[in-house]
């Protein structure tokens, strides 16, 4: 005989979030309250070329992600019946697909398979300052200067140097909305993915025709751009007919399952972070990983120079979003520490605890002081700005670099730790920087919401809400960028009305870090200015 609870429990509905990063896979099975039940993960290949050529297989994530989500399920002890929807994230990355989806190859590989031109890929950067120069309106929309990580000037490489395969493809998608397609069968594409990468117009529900023409992709325009999509809609909106029997069996879930329109990866950190309160123009998301994003929204639209955006409905559907952020964050941590002769070591010791160098070496940090926050007194006289990888604001200089000054010759763990704390102060002081470029033309914020791998530790929290001066809000979820595209899923599926009622429903505050006073504070004031001097005499050194 069946109990109660076992028919209550075969009622209950769940939603699978998933996040597709730079390295890996992840799948996420939630409750209708925010509570994960279990996570699945995959690594993925990254490929790596000369000249900036950084290249991903559209085959291999999906089969990631399908496998994932069977996990997930299984794990959880769930009945596929009980899933009701599914939303995606991932990286804004390039996916370039020829007639009936077959993969092209995008690069001097001539692999089909490496079919993907990742985010970070550089290539572009010819292109993108071509398109700098001209000056066309759209670009007010994007800070003022598009950067090479975005769609059009990765298009215009492919046509300028692989006209083979740009003549040849059938869809160029971002990365989130591939995702969406091959669930569902549906060619739709987000608001947040063309609005934020490809110069889509969404206050104005248009592509600029005359954009396409002067920057030289006047095909796309001639062709209605049916190549890069025709049918925009808000994430959240469900797609198709739900997943597609194919999609279903691969995954282990039932057909006609809902999908959400999907969200670039840092974009559903920022859903599953900025619900906080109910306010979510008092919230700034900041997304620290691989890279790291800040997204902030507001009811008017603000033109902030060399910030991205504004963008109507690119997150929260019907308010205008800022997006900044670092090129390199939790990837300048790492740049930064393979520098010292102490870091082989320190790595194999930190594999040997399980964990990541940096999570290591926050470790240790914490053990040297009896306040956190006196973790600046470890990395006296050494500053870092860590643009390795460009400024993406609020200069959106793709060709900044980092400084290092105040490097000695030890050789020791110590001064390991000292590089590793200088490095998290130039990551939080790049935050307050374009925290503050905001305020100055009215995005002001409260405080900072944070999410992703590299900010888990609560040192690094602590030091980056005394780094930027803003109180900082670590939320209840283990994973918010998963949170994020469950909140998808759960609107898709009819759970809630709209993606406000989900949020303010999913997200909780978990711990508040309040930046320090005192002489910590005057000590992050002199760094910071400290900080402002160096990136100022790199730039003017770069012309020496």
């Amino acid at each position: 005989m069946t109990s109660t609870m076992d028919v209550d429990e075969k009622t209950r509905r769940y939603v699978i979030g998933v996040d597709v990063g730079t390295g890996s896979a992840r799948a996420g099975l939630f409750d209708l309250n925010g509570r994960m039940l279990s996570v699945a993960k995959r690594d993925i290949t990254l490929y790596r070329e000369a000249g900036s050529i950084v290249e991903q297989s559209s085959t291999e994530i999906w089969h990631a992600v399908c496998a994932i989500i069977r996990e997930a399920v299984q794990e959880a002890g769930v009945l596929p019946e009980q899933v009701v929807g599914l939303g995606f994230d991932a990286t804004c990355s390039l996916v370039v697909l020829g007639a009936g989806g077959k993969p092209l190859a995008v690069g001097p590989s001539e692999e089909a398979e490496r079919d993907i031109i990742v985010w970070m890929d550089h290539r572009a950067l010819a292109q993108a300052e071509r398109i700098n120069a001209i000056g066309h309106d759209v670009l007010r929309y994007v800070g003022g200067r598009i950067s090479p990580e975005m769609e059009t000037p990765k298009i215009l490489w492919l046509k300028e140097n692989r006209p083979t395969t740009f003549k040849a493809t059938w869809q160029f998608f971002d990365l989130a909305d591939f995702l969406t397609w091959k669930s569902t069968g549906d060619l739709a594409r987000s608001t947040c993915t063309v609005t934020c990468k490809w110069t889509y117009l969404a206050h104005e529900a248009r592509w600029d025709d005359n954009y396409f023409r002067k920057i030289g992709l006047e095909e796309l325009a001639d062709e209605g751009f049916a190549r890069i999509g025709t049918d925009i809609v808000e994430p959240g909106t469900r797609l198709g007919q739900g997943l597609t029997k194919e999609a279903a069996e691969a995954m282990g879930l039932n057909p006609g399952t809902a999908v959400a329109a999907g969200m670039i990866d840092a974009h559903a950190g920022g859903i599953g972070t900025v619900g906080i309160g109910g306010k979510p123009a008092e919230n700034l998301a900041y997304v620290f990983g691989t890279s790291s994003c800040t997204m902030t929204s507001t009811a008017d639209p603000i033109f902030v120079p060399g910030v991205w955006g504004p963008y109507y409905s690119a997150m929260v559907p019907g308010m205008w979003l800022n997006e900044g952020g670092q090129s390199a964050a939790g990837a300048a941590i790492d740049q930064l520490l393979s520098f010292h002769p102490a870091a082989a070591e320190a790595t194999l010791r930190a594999k040997a605890a399980g964990k990541s160098l940096p999570a290591f070496m926050a470790e240790h940090a914490e053990e040297k002081v009896t306040n956190v926050s006196k973790a600046i007194d470890l990395a006296a006289g050494l500053h870092v700005v860590p643009e390795f990888l460009g400024n993406r604001a609020p200069f959106a200089d793709p060709h900044a670099r980092a400084v290092i000054a105040g490097l000695g010759m030890e050789r020791d763990f110590d001064s390991l730790i000292a590089l590793y704390i200088a490095g998290l102060c130039g990551i939080g002081y790049g935050l307050r920087q374009i925290i503050e470029t905001q305020a100055k033309s009215g995005a002001s914020v409260e405080r900072v919401v944070i999410s992703g791998g590299a900010g888990a530790s609560p040192l690094v929290r602590q030091l980056l809400a005394d780094a930027c001066g803003k109180q900082l809000v670590a939320t209840a979820a283990d994973e918010p960028v998963l949170l994020g595209s469950a909140i998808l899923a759960s609107v898709a599926a009819g759970a809630f009305p709209d993606m406000r009622h989900a949020m303010e429903k999913l997200c909780a505050v978990a711990t508040v870090y309040h930046p320090a006073g005192a002489d910590v504070a005057q000590a992050h004031e002199r760094r910071y200015g400290a900080f402002l001097h160096l990136q100022d005499t790199a730039r003017k050194l770069r012309s020496v």
